[in-house]
C-alpha cells in the first residue's frame, strides 16, 4: 500500500546519504602540498599565510613551512621533494648559471633549474638598514669598519643588501659583513651582534615599531640618484615615510629597496593544482590589501615582475583565460 510518509522519509535519506558521500568525495579529493617560505614577519611570510584559508576552501591545503633559506628551497623544488616556494629571482638565475650558493653543483644545476615552473609575483617586503639612533652612524658611508647583517648564510638576500649598501655609498670589504639565520636577526642585533641591521618588514611593521620603542633607530637610505637597484636583483625602489615607527628619527622620507619574488613550483605539480594557487591569489590579492596594509602593494604590482621561470601551464591557463599577455619568454 502506498505510505507517503515512508516515501518521504526514504526519500529524505537518500538525500542525505547522498550529501554526505558528496561531502566525502570532495573532502577525499583535497589535495595536500609542501611550500616553504621566508619569516612569519616578513611579507613573503603572511602573504601565504593568508592565502591557505583562500587555497584550502578551493581543495589545495597547503602545508607551510616558516623561517625557511629560499635557496634551499628552490634547490628541493629542483629535486622534486617540496612542492612549491616563494623564490628570489635572483637565486633561480643563479641555477641556471650555476653560480652563487649553487657554484660547488653547478653541473648539475642547470638541470635542476628545468624543473622548476613560476605562477606569479609577491611584492616583497621592504629592507629596512636600521641602525640605533645614538650609534652615530647618520648614513651608510659611516658604517665603515662596522657589522653589518646581510641576511642567512647562502641566502640570495646577500646578494641584494650588498647592492643595497654598495648604493647608499658603502662598497663591499669596507664593513664585516654578518650572516645569520632570519629568525634569530632580530635578537641578535638587540644583543649588539651587529651595529646595522638590514631586516626584510612589510611597512609599519609591529615587529620594527617594537625594535624603535625599545631603543631610537635611524633608517639608512640611498640617494635619488642610485634608487634604481640593478637589473636582475629581483627589486624595485620605495620610500619609508618619515614617522613610520614610533622611535623613529628620520626627518624625511628614506629611499630603500623592495624585493620582488616569484611564487614557483615543481614542474611535475598538477595543472589543476597550479590553476587554483594562481587563480585564488590574484583574485583576492585586493581582499588582502583590505584586510591589512601590509599588504597594499598586492594589487598593484604586475603579475609577471618577479618572475624569471617558465610558467607552469595551469598558470597559464588561468592567465588566458583572464586575457592578460604573457611575455613569449615565460611561456614553458
Amino acid at each position: 500500500m502506498y505510505n507517503p510518509k515512508k516515501v518521504l522519509r526514504n526519500g529524505l535519506c537518500a538525500v542525505s546519504m547522498i550529501c554526505a558521500s558528496s561531502f566525502i568525495a570532495s573532502f577525499s579529493y583535497a589535495e595536500k602540498i609542501g611550500m616553504e617560505t621566508a619569516s612569519s614577519s616578513s611579507l613573503l611570510g603572511m602573504v601565504p599565510q593568508a592565502m591557505a584559508p583562500y587555497w584550502s576552501n578551493s581543495g589545495v591545503d597547503v602545508q607551510l613551512s616558516l623561517n625557511q633559506t629560499l635557496t634551499k628551497s628552490l634547490l628541493k623544488l629542483g629535486k622534486g621533494s617540496l612542492d612549491s616556494a616563494v623564490i628570489p629571482p635572483p637565486a633561480f638565475t643563479a641555477l641556471t648559471k650555476g653560480v652563487g650558493p649553487y657554484a660547488k653543483m653547478a653541473s648539475k644545476s642547470k638541470e635542476l633549474s628545468a624543473n622548476v615552473r613560476g605562477l606569479f609575483t609577491i611584492p616583497g617586503s621592504y629592507y629596512h638598514p636600521i641602525t640605533r639612533a645614538d650609534s652615530g652612524i647618520k648614513s651608510w658611508s659611516e658604517a665603515k669598519g662596522k657589522r653589518v647583517y646581510i641576511g642567512p648564510p647562502a641566502g640570495a638576500a646577500n646578494m641584494q643588501v650588498i647592492a643595497l649598501a654598495n648604493a647608499g655609498g658603502l662598497a663591499e670589504g669596507e664593513y664585516e659583513p654578518i650572516k645569520a639565520p632570519w629568525g634569530a636577526a632580530t635578537q641578535s642585533y638587540q644583543d649588539g651582534q651587529f651595529d646595522v641591521y638590514v631586516g626584510t618588514f612589510g611597512l609599519g611593521s609591529q615587529s620594527v615599531a617594537e625594535l624603535s620603542l625599545a631603543n631610537d633607530i635611524r633608517i639608512l637610505g640611498v640617494p635619488g640618484d642610485k634608487m634604481t637597484p640593478p637589473e636582475g636583483l629581483g627589486m624595485q625602489a620605495v620610500q619609508i615615510p618619515p614617522n613610520t615607527y614610533p622611535g623613529q628619527v628620520n626627518e624625511s622620507s628614506v629611499i630603500t629597496w623592495q624585493t620582488v619574488m616569484m611564487m614557483a613550483v615543481r614542474k611535475d605539480i598538477s595543472d589543476d593544482i597550479a590553476y587554483t594557487l594562481t587563480k585564488d591569489f590574484i583574485e583576492h590579492r585586493l581582499d588582502l590589501a583590505e584586510s591589512n596594509s601590509s599588504f597594499r602593494d598586492l594589487p598593484v604590482t604586475d603579475y609577471f615582475a618577479g618572475v624569471n621561470a617558465p610558467l607552469h601551464p595551469g598558470a597559464v591557463r588561468y592567465y588566458q583565460e583572464i586575457g592578460v599577455g604573457i611575455p613569449d619568454k615565460l611561456m614553458p
